[in-house]
């Protein structure tokens, strides 16, 4: 059975692979542990990496339009996304360098005494992992890097609607000289890919993607089975009346926007101080009509499709309940086409509505008043998710109290909820999400500590 790529803008093909047959998943665990038998040591690691990275800066331009075609990501935008997995892969060989165990004290007591101990860190097994569609070449270096730099086997199935950068960093991986048992690619149904994941010899089980199926799957684990999942959220940005309004929109913007708002940290709750609400929406709102929204493959596309045609009714029907509930659209609130959603800001949707409770995962920004930064914080805390928030303000001792009551894994003070660069930590909190992204942390936690003592009467 082959799986056809279609264009989220104008929904022609663009690919097709060749689904992994389910009774082909016994075979894939057999090539990580005929790999992981005959293990490669650091400096040829190493190597492969670093020819990665040359290989990929050769053509990034063209990974780029990968990501643009299949992704609908704009074009500027996917170049980032390109130097960033490139970056990313540096990263990954930085921290292998560092990478080391410790000394743990001993003699300390008359039982600990002629004694050494100390740990070493090994590969934690044959990694499964699971990618999302909004940055397909730079979420699977996330995934696949990290498990390739520390020597683990890794098997990765992309989202099936964004397999194809996917397919280019593996290939990239094996032209590199990375024996192919050690990174393996599976085009699977969800029939397969539970299969896949819930299998015993997985050691570490990295998703990236919607809460409903993560949680599922890591119900199913095998016992002793380690995981990092990355959901989504409903990201909050707190403005004092304080701010400079001119400084503040192009962030906010950008934030809210960036790939039609398809990223689990957008913006999409902003709760603006009474005293400048009517100001602030009216700037953020020209800003908004300004962008440009069509082909993610035109250089000139500042948002794009999203990424299927029934996501687009979804955030239709969401915009028009809350519309209905008493919300004003300031801009946007229609579909532009089948594919693309015209960037919308709604001002003070009721609480009830879906885009006030849940991720819309859309060019959706919504604008709310307050009049104490107390009532602001509760209601940027009230919902189940929680991710990244923002604050903006010029009084740094507000800066500190909001950033110590969001319930938050990370806060950016005067700067939008997407900010992110691929070395920091990067996790959502309760129902968002479990464990710490981020590639040194990522490799961190696909390796096991082993504690080594020795005794010795010359010590």
């Amino acid at each position: 059975m082959m799986l056809e790529v279609q264009s989220p803008f104008d929904l022609s093909t663009i690919g097709s692979l060749e689904f992994t047959p389910n009774d082909a998943v016994e075979g894939l665990f057999q090539n990580a542990q005929r790999a992981s038998e005959s293990p490669l040591s650091k400096h040829e690691r190493i190597q492969i990496l670093e020819k990665v990275i040359d290989k990929a800066s050769g053509i990034r331009e063209e990974i780029a339009m990968l990501i643009a075609s299949e992704g609908g990501k704009p074009l500027a935008d996917a170049t980032v996304e390109v130097d960033r997995g490139i970056q990313g892969i540096r990263n990954a060989i930085e921290t292998l360098n560092a990478q080391a165990g410790e000394e743990i004290p001993m003699g300390l007591t008359p039982s600990s005494e002629n004694r050494l101990a100390f740990t070493t860190r090994e590969p934690i097994g044959t990694v499964v992992a699971i990618s999302a569609f909004n940055h397909p070449f730079n979420l699977v270096v996330h995934q696949v890097i990290p498990a390739v730099a520390n020597g683990c086997a890794v098997i990765i199935k992309p989202a099936l609607t964004t397999p194809l950068s996917c397919v280019k960093l593996v290939g990239l991986l094996h032209e590199a000289g990375l024996p192919k048992g050690w990174c393996q690619l599976a085009i699977l149904d969800n029939e397969g890919s539970e299969l896949l994941v819930t299998d015993q010899r997985v050691r570490f089980f990295s998703f990236i993607g919607s809460a409903k199926v993560g949680w599922y799957l890591r119900s199913k684990l095998a016992p002793g089975t380690r995981c990092a999942l990355e959901h989504g959220g409903a990201a909050p940005a707190i403005i004092d009346s304080n701010v400079d309004i001119d400084a503040i929109v192009a962030p906010l913007v950008k934030g809210a926007f960036y790939h039609a708002g398809q990223v689990c940290v957008s913006v999409q709750r902003i709760f603006v101080s009474n005293d400048i609400k009517d100001a602030f929406a009216q700037a953020f709102t020209t800003a908004v009509r300004k962008l440009k929204t069509g082909d993610a493959r035109l250089p000139d596309t500042e948002v794009g499709p999203l990424i299927l045609p029934r996501e687009v009714d979804r955030v239709e029907e969401w915009v028009d309940e809350a519309v209905a509930d008493g919300a004003q659209a300031l801009c946007g609130g229609k579909r532009i086409s089948d594919t693309c959603f015209s960037p919308t800001v709604l001002l003070e949707p009721s609480e009830n509505s879906r885009v006030s409770n849940l991720e819309i995962f859309g060019p959706v920004a919504c604008i709310y008043g307050y009049d104490e930064i107390d009532d602001a914080i509760k209601r940027a805390n009230s919902l189940p998710v929680a991710f990244q928030a923002s604050v903006f303000t010029k009084d740094i001792d507000q800066a500190f109290y909001a950033a110590k009551r969001l319930d938050a894994s990370a806060v950016m003070i005067n700067d939008h909820t997407a900010f992110r660069v691929d070395w920091m930590p990067f996790a959502g909190r309760r129902t968002s999400g479990m464990g710490v992204g981020g590639i040194p942390r990522t490799m961190h936690e696909m390796t096991q500590e082993k504690l080594l003592v020795f005794k010795s009467p010359g010590l």
